[in-house]
């Protein structure tokens, strides 16, 4: 017989003789094993998963064009062929224009998105009815259905005025003779004023038009139906002030003069002349009636404006642009960074920005999280090392007869070291291999029920339990196996 086979015969005959004892102790070992195992498990699987959960807290990402860019569809799409397709979780696009609904003398901001998307980036929309699925559909927040007393079914038509002005740059530039200028700007109850001016040859102002119909008959209305108030801007040079009726004197050379009751719409004519650009013959209003699908309920800012499909929104104004695009990306904060510079340097004009309160609250949670698990793990294991170093400590006072008789007989130090120290790392391969097992069907059960998905078996999970729980075992036994050297045959022998 060979000296391994000794040696693992003695240790199986000894773990045997002690059988309640080597039971506790290897329990010991595959409770924390299970604990080890699991919880590495989850500390490397569960902030995959809770990423995708914190998705639901709305957008990390946002995609908006540089300095004198625009971004369009196509441009969008370019732009995400950059993102991984496994990361990028939804990228919803949106467009922002004012449209009027002339019937109740209101104004309204209205987004043109992607409802398919807008599901993936922000699943926290609850919505009263449905999305819209088809065209001329529209879903309208909360906040401006009770004011204008629309319900889902209900119909509204809306109006997009083409002289509102657009675009950045200086007005000023388009103050050329002959010019037609077109503006518009925000009056009374957030109705907007419309206003178009020609100019003459000395780009003074010629002929006025008006358009409040969104503000109230008795008082806004009048800017256009009393002639005074449009007469005072003819030959006026823009920019304009304007006067209201605590001032005294007569109007200066820019200066016009406030309708007596209506000084917030004559406020918004004059800043719309002072705005106004270049106008688009070729485009002219356009009115089309949409019906309500749902009421959007968020408790935010959403709950005042009106969502419509971005394919109505391109067919209502004519044009294909987008104002920002709302990404939700599962990537931790250093990787989503890399991305935005990627993006910033890929020479499409677009400008990537994180939306810090979302990707800040997901890096600390996740990292609180892991810390914890972390601190659980090590707590589990100190016990672990605690309870089998109590039970060696037991079996080597047990087994002070027998030692002392083998050294007497002439065993060495090392013999009796590694006599012990082998029945601690075979009872540590043994609570490894049973720990790794219940320690994955563990961390399934959390992850099933606390976040409704399952992870998948780790291939290092198994030998690197094994080897931690082997390595634990070894350093419990390092005092009963300090004890057990220091054992003087002598006394024992002796009966003392």
């Amino acid at each position: 017989m060979t000296k391994r086979r000794m040696f693992l015969r003695m240790i199986t005959a000894s773990l045997l003789r002690r059988r309640s004892r080597m039971l506790i102790a290897l329990l010991s070992i595959g409770i924390g094993a299970t604990i080890l195992a699991g919880m590495v498990t989850i500390y490397y699987d569960v902030p995959r998963q809770m990423r995708a959960q914190m998705r639901s807290y709305g957008a990390n990402m946002l995609l908006m064009p540089g300095d004198g860019e625009t971004l369009d569809s196509a441009k969008l799409e370019r732009v995400l062929e950059q993102l991984p397709g496994e990361a990028l979780v939804g990228a919803a696009p949106y467009r922002y224009v004012r449209l009027d609904m002339t019937s109740r003398q209101q104004s309204f901001t209205t987004a043109g998105t992607d409802f398919e998307q807008v599901l993936k980036t922000s699943p926290y929309f609850s919505v009263e009815g449905s999305y819209p699925e088809a065209a001329r559909q529209v879903l309208v927040g909360k906040e401006i259905a009770e004011t204008i007393g629309v319900k889902v079914g209900s119909d509204m038509e809306l109006t997009w005025q083409p002289t509102a002005a657009q675009g950045g740059g200086d007005a000023a530039a388009d103050r050329v003779p002959g010019a037609t200028l077109a503006g518009s700007a925000e009056g009374w109850s957030g109705g907007r004023v419309s206003v178009t001016a020609v100019l003459d040859d000395e780009a003074r102002i010629a002929e006025l038009t008006i358009d409040a119909s969104t503000q109230t008959e008795e008082f806004g209305g009048r800017t256009q139906t009393e002639p005074a108030f449009a007469a005072q801007f003819i030959g006026k040079a823009l920019p304009l002030t304007l006067r209201t009726a605590e001032s005294q004197g007569e109007a200066g050379e820019n200066e016009v003069d406030a309708l007596t009751g209506a000084t917030v719409t004559s406020t918004a004519v004059v800043e719309a002349l002072n705005g106004a650009r270049k106008s688009n013959a070729a485009a002219q209003p356009r009115t089309v009636r949409y019906s309500v699908t749902g009421i959007l309920v968020t408790g935010g800012e959403e709950e005042g404006y009106v969502f419509m499909s971005l394919e109505d929104m391109q067919a209502l104004t004519g044009e294909d642009k987008l104002d920002v695009a709302e990404l939700s990306v599962s990537a931790e904060e250093e990787q989503l960074n890399a991305y935005a510079e990627e993006i910033g340097a890929s020479g499409e004009g677009v400008t990537a920005r994180l939306v810090k309160r979302v990707t800040k609250s997901e890096t600390a949670v996740l990292g609180k999280l892991q810390a914890l698990v972390f601190l659980v793990t090590v707590v589990v294991l100190l016990l672990t090392m605690i309870c089998v170093s109590t039970t060696m400590m037991a079996v080597v006072s047990e087994r002070r007869r027998e030692i002392g008789l083998r050294k007497a007989l002439g065993a060495s130090d090392n013999s009796i070291r590694c006599e012990f120290l082998g029945e601690g790392i075979f009872l540590g391969l043994l609570g490894g291999v049973l720990g790794t097992i219940l320690g994955f069907v563990f961390a399934q059960v959390v992850s099933v029920n606390v976040f409704g998905s399952s992870i998948t078996f780790q291939p290092l999970l198994l030998p690197a339990t094994v080897i931690v729980s082997m390595a634990i075992a070894a350093a419990s036994c390092l005092m009963p196996i300090k004890r057990a050297v220091g054992i003087d045959p002598a006394l024992v022998l002796k009966g003392e």
